[in-house]
């Protein structure tokens, strides 16, 4: 350990709203904790993370560093392109990586931020793992992993098992992949994120649609076309007027396509407007969505839902965990066809805890530091609160959104 950089890996770039959402949500903590601190963030796409992500931190960097060695590999066995990254990181010797993979080995903490992408849907991600493994060995750099979705769980690798060995700190963020890895229950990262976003851009009343044609099995993307196109057909004949929010561009458009005849484009909201504006939120909204994170943030202001997994083993075990914590929505899988609840869940109550606790987390992991002394200050999660409720007074104030 050495400069004290601190070395983010996380799937930003896409750009895919919840992956952006989640790296942004460490970047402002970070923003407030170690504003004077030198921010890495290894992603597979940095140019475009570097413009989504822009002015969030003081010192923040984009690389991909860790990325190219993982993509590189990534048509070799779990095994062999495990040691290949060990070897690259540890022996340096290869031009095209040695300058990013010595700034790595400067960090004094390599974080894996959450997400769902390190399971046997990518195997080839755990090389991750391998590559931030290999640094800590040879420099003492700490491990952390928070937020985890780790379904379907990876084959484990020789030699390489169990995955999170020798972090200081790892949590999951559903029971299954908890169970999995033999790691705590721990709370999906966009909770560090959801006081900010609340009440950035109020949405009107309104059913709310978002669909995606990536990931899903065969036939789930049709059936979930048909189940929101009768909810906006139901909306419709009570007076309800629906829109459709983009969370991935163009994944999410071909759904679109589907129903732009229920739908004029002027109710289209694009991925961009989401990012600028914040994602369009109100208890007294309705959804239909395939999409985790909006699932999240719609349930954590009261809206009520239906939530349809795409893909078995991947998307039921992330909306079954949000079920899990009072979201309220119902869950449509295999072809389900539920209703729209009459009644919102708990998550909406529980979000001042479940914000805490993820507050006291980055405040473990991240302390805030006296600027002057150095010296851990307390009352990290108010702190932290209070600069969110700054920050967006002062945009209601100059009328910005």
């Amino acid at each position: 350990m050495s400069s004290g950089i601190i070395y983010l890996v996380g799937t930003s770039g896409h750009p895919n709203f919840g992956d952006e959402f989640i790296a942004a949500a460490w970047l402002k903590y970070l923003a407030v904790a170690r504003p004077d601190t030198d921010v890495w963030l290894d992603s597979p796409q940095p140019g475009m993370a570097q413009v989504l992500f822009e002015g969030m931190h003081p010192r923040l960097r984009v690389t991909n560093t860790l990325w190219r060695l993982v993509h590189e590999s990534a048509e070799f066995p779990a095994d062999v392109a495990a040691k290949n990254i060990r070897e690259r990181v540890t022996g340096l010797g290869t031009p095209a990586y040695d300058l990013g993979i010595i700034k790595m080995r400067e960090a004094e903490s390599l974080h894996l931020i959450g997400g769902g992408f390190v399971n046997d849907t990518w195997p080839h991600h755990a090389g991750l793992i391998a590559g931030m493994r290999a640094v800590s060995e040879l420099t003492g750099a700490r491990l952390f992993a928070t937020g985890q979705g780790l379904m379907p769980a990876l084959t484990p690798i020789p030699g390489e098992t169990p995955l999170f060995k020798n972090f200081g700190y790892a949590r999951a963020r559903d029971a299954p992949s908890a169970a999995a890895h033999g790691l705590e229950l721990g709370l999906d990262d966009a909770f560090l994120g959801i006081a900010g976003e609340i009440g950035r851009n109020e949405a009107p009343a309104g059913l709310y649609v978002c669909i995606q044609r990536d990931m899903a099995d065969p036939g789930r993307f049709q059936a979930a076309v048909e189940l929101a196109r009768s909810e906006i057909q139901l909306a419709s004949r009570r007076g309800i007027k629906a829109f459709y929010v983009e969370a991935i561009p163009g994944a999410d458009r071909a759904a679109y396509e589907c129903l732009d005849d229920l739908i004029p484009e002027s109710r289209f909201v694009p991925f961009a407007q989401v990012w600028t504006d914040g994602l369009p939120l109100s208890a007294e909204q309705t959804w239909v969505t395939t999409r985790f994170h909006l699932h999240l943030l719609a349930a954590a202001v009261g809206a009520r839902g239906i939530a349809v997994g795409v893909k078995e083993g991947y998307y039921d075990v992330k909306h079954e965990s949000l079920a899990a914590l009072g979201s309220g929505w119902s869950v449509a899988l295999d072809g389900d066809t539920p209703a729209i609840p009459q009644q919102r869940g708990k998550l909406r109550d529980d979000l001042p805890a479940l914000s805490a606790q993820k507050r006291e987390e980055a405040g473990n992991i991240y302390p805030l530091l006296d600027g002057k002394s150095g010296s851990l200050t307390a009352g990290a999660g108010k702190l932290f609160n209070k600069a969110l409720a700054a920050s967006r007074k002062n945009k209601i104030r100059s009328g910005a959104r």
